[in-house]
């Protein structure tokens, strides 16, 4: 694969940052306020997916729209409000981020939150000159389904053969496959032994850049 055809597509929580704590946090304080109670490992197993996908999961029934949307959008406040203070990026990721834009590669943030949500963290973190185009999947059909790496893609005017989407969860790594595309596992949210679909699995992005373009044969 030639590195002037790609496209990077990256998840943003859990790869581009560590923020899987503090989306607990508030998915707990909002649940807890509504009157119900959040179990630490379901929040765990579902991590990496959409809000549409995971309420019901959560709560152990079905809610109306209007319980739904409440939920969702104090969660989404509380997280926009703290997410600045309390996300960290994962090490490396900047050097990954510069070293595929001095070489003219295209990349996507194409993630399962809200746009409001990215846009937050994006401008936050200093990230936005990395980036060609952010991506929600909100509204999408949730990962594993491939529609917001596709929908990323189309962004990129690149065909999914050629993209290389960054992920750290296993709905993701199985989106991006379902998307006939490859992937970049980083074992942020759960041990290498687990990421095994993934075509290259990495503790961080210290790994480096050119490396990870070798071990793929990107040339």
């Amino acid at each position: 694969m030639r590195l002037k055809d790609v496209g990077i597509l990256w998840d943003l929580d859990g790869t581009v940052i560590d923020s899987k704590e503090c989306h607990y946090l508030t998915w707990r304080d909002t649940f807890r306020k509504f009157g119900f109670d959040l179990d630490h490992s379901l929040f765990d197993t579902q991590f990496g997916r959409n809000n549409q996908a995971t309420i019901p999961i959560y709560l152990g029934f079905e809610p109306d729209e209007e319980l739904a949307e409440s939920l969702a959008e104090e969660k989404e406040r509380l997280f926009r409000q703290l997410a600045p203070q309390q996300t960290t990026l994962i090490p490396g990721v900047k050097d990954w981020l510069r070293q595929a834009k001095v070489r003219h590669v295209p990349q996507a943030i194409a993630s399962s939150a809200s746009q409001e949500n990215i846009n937050v963290v994006i401008a936050s973190f200093g990230l936005s000159p990395f980036f060609d185009a952010l991506i929600s999947g909100e509204f999408l059909p949730a990962k594993p389904k491939p529609d917001v790496f596709l929908q990323a893609a189309s962004a990129l005017n690149r065909h999914p053969k050629y993209c290389l989407v960054i992920e750290d969860s296993l709905s993701g790594i199985q989106a991006a496959k379902n998307a006939g595309m490859r992937c970049v596992a980083v074992s942020t949210s759960h041990p290498q032994a687990k990421l095994t679909q993934a075509d290259l699995v990495i503790d961080d992005f210290t790994f480096p850049f050119e490396e990870m373009l070798k071990q793929l044969n990107i040339v």
